[in-house]
Parts: structure tokens; sequence; C-alpha cells
């Protein structure tokens, strides 16, 4: 029986081209793993009017961890008109497959890591090397929201003063999405944020909000972090607005070590902080709970290039880095980030994001190559 259960989840797109160059990876990591496969994405909404099936969530439920590959997401009535005919009119809704597994799995979680690798000619730097904790459950990924706005809510919230400038304005016409963060929930991300700092010997970590204008939701999320750093008097802590952070980053990323944020703002800073050390093809993630742990590049399905085997795998390659990270299988995933820095640092093989020709399978097989060292 394998030491592991992986659930395999291609998705849509060229979630299905990285995945089998994570596949080719693993094979020369010859990590002791069952890879089980399992339905989601935009083809199972289409014909299910699901695109996260129940029988996806029972292989989850039997699985250590899940692999993810990427998937196709519309605007609510976009996705309703490619439901099946025989579903139209039935009143189902879509919601990304990626945040239910968030929420009901409660992978509170989100781990970015940004690392400029030498020789990578989209870095914007080579000294970059940072880290984003995202809180993954809660604010406006809730998905707490209305439109029209119903009688019951419109009632309470006219009880706030600011709401007297929209009282001419009727149900109809008003979109309402709850940004709602939780004590335990900004809580953990902060600490979990100064936990990771100290274990990896990091020295600086900054909490990435906006409390002088959403004062309750960032404030709450502010004190959280300064609670946490009370208790790591030895890691220097400071606070930016998530606006003026997105202009340091581009100026001085290299300062930064440690960020942490709510879901929204945090989604925002980490994407900026991929483009810095390459773009998408390198932005890979971590989405951890207490139990389970899910992890995917950041990029989506690019459905145009679907079996082309042409986009960047590294951003994949380097999720498979974190699920060996978090599996404990700690000197597998060193070996794996020494091959991903030497392909790299060669520059022989490229994908044509980084100016190369080479296929998604080619860089796969290189780096699966520098693993065996045949």
């Amino acid at each position: 029986m394998a030491k592991y259960r992986i659930a395999w989840l291609p998705g849509d797109g060229v979630g299905r081209d990285v995945m089998e160059a994570a596949g080719i990876v693993l094979d020369a990591i010859r990590l002791d793993a069952e890879r089980i496969p399992a339905d989601v994405g935009w083809e199972f909404w289409c014909n299910e009017g699901t695109p996260l099936p129940e029988r996806t969530k029972e292989v989850l439920r039997q699985t250590d961890c899940a692999l993810f590959g990427a998937i196709t997401s519309k605007p609510r009535d976009e996705a309703v008109h490619e439901l099946a005919p025989e579903l139209q009119d039935k009143g189902y809704s879509y919601f990304s497959p990626i945040v239910q597994i968030r929420q009901e799995f409660n992978l509170h979680t989100n781990l970015r890591p940004c690392k400029a690798f030498p020789g990578n000619p989209l870095n914007y730097r080579d000294d970059i090397d940072l880290v984003v904790f995202r809180e993954n459950t809660e604010d406006l990924y809730a998905g707490v929201e209305w439109f029209p706005l119903p009688d019951g809510v419109r009632k309470a919230i006219d009880t706030h003063p600011k709401m007297k400038r929209f009282a001419s304005v009727p149900n109809e016409e008003i979109a309402v999405s709850l940004r709602l963060n939780t004590v335990k929930g900004c809580e953990s991300i902060a600490r979990q944020a100064f936990e990771y700092a100290r274990k990896h010997n990091r020295k600086r970590v900054t909490i990435v909000e906006k409390p002088n204008v959403i004062r309750e939701t960032s404030g709450l999320m502010v004190r959280s972090a300064r609670k946490a750093a009370a208790d790591y008097a030895d890691i220097r802590f400071d606070e930016a607005n998530i606006d003026a952070m997105c202009m340091w980053l581009v100026k001085n990323p290299q300062d930064y070590d440690v960020l942490i944020a709510s879901n929204m703002f945090g989604d925002i800073i980490s994407d900026l902080a991929g483009q810095l050390v390459g773009g998408l093809g390198f932005a890979c993630s971590g989405n951890l709970g207490d139990e389970y742990a899910l992890f995917e590049p950041t990029h989506g399905s690019a459905p145009k290039y679907a079996g082309l085997y042409k986009v960047n795998p590294m951003a994949m390659l380097l999720s498979v880095k974190l699920m060996l990270d978090w599996l404990g299988e700690t000197g597998s995933a060193g070996l794996l980030e020494q091959a991903i820095a030497a392909v790299i640092a060669e520059g022989r093989i490229r994908t044509y994001d980084m100016g190369g020709s080479n296929s998604t399978l080619d860089v796969a097989e290189e780096v699966a190559h520098k693993i065996t060292g045949g």
C-alpha cells in the first residue's frame, strides 16, 4: 500500500498539460504515492450543474492532500447559458470549485512563496524572496452576497448612518457583498505568518490592509497581527496599506519578507509579487488546513493553449515542491527546488514566455533529468 494518497484534479484547459508535467517529476522523485483521479471543472458544470461533484468531495475526504491543475470560471449569466439544455432554468448557480474546496475543507491558509530564481529573464530583480500569507476562507470570498437587495437585509443595514445617502435607491438597484472577517480567522493567519518567519529565519513580517478606510474588518486584521507580533519580539513587524504596498513592492520588493493579508488583498498582492518573479508561470500556492491541503499553480486554464503543451509548468512544479514540504518529504522537496533552479539558471530549456521554444513536457523532462542525474 502506498505511503500517500493524492487526489489528482487536472481540471480544465492547460491544467491537464501541467498536471502531466507534475506526473513526470513525481515519477523521477519516486514518491511513494497513489494518485487518485477526480472530476472537477467546466465540463462537469455544463453537464451536471456542478463543477465539483459530490463524488470528487468523497475522493478528497479519502486522500492525504490534493494536486490541482486549473479551472475555467465565468460570470454567473455566462455560466448558466452554457449549461446543457436539460439543466437550463433549474436554478443552478455557478460557484468556483476551488473556493468551495477551501471553505468546505477549511483550508484556511493560502501560502504563496514568490522567489526569483537567478537566470530567469522575466525576473524584476534576482534578490526577491518573499512569502504571502493570505487568509483563505473569509472576507469578500465568503460568498455572502445579494442582488437585488432583500427587504430583510435592507431593513438591517438601513440602521447604519452611512446608508442615508442610498435611501432613495430601490432594492432592485443595489448589490451588496459582505466582507466578513472573524477574530479566529484573523488571529490564525497572523500567528501562522510569524511562526513561519521564525522557523525559516525570516526577519520581517508586514500586515497589508486598509484600516484607515475599512475600519472594522481591516482594523480587526491589523489588531490581530499586532497581538501576534507581541509574542515574536525577534521579528521586525510593520504595517502597510494595500495601495501603498503595491507601489512599494514594485519599487523595493527586496525589502520585504513575509506579508499577511485578508483574502481579497492577499489575492491582489500575491499576483503582483508573482509577476515580479516571472509571472503566473512561476506563481505556486498551497491551500492549507489543519488536516488537509490542496496545492495548485495560480494561473488560469488558458483554453486557447489547451493540449498544445505550450505553457510554463514551473508554477505547477513549485506547487509540487510545496506539497512535498507539507507531507514532510523535505529531502525530495529540496531536491526538486534545486533541479528547478538549475534548469532556470542554465537557460537551455525554456517555454515561450521565457523566450524559448520548448514544450511544457520538455521542461518537466529536464527537471526530472536533473533529479535523477541521468
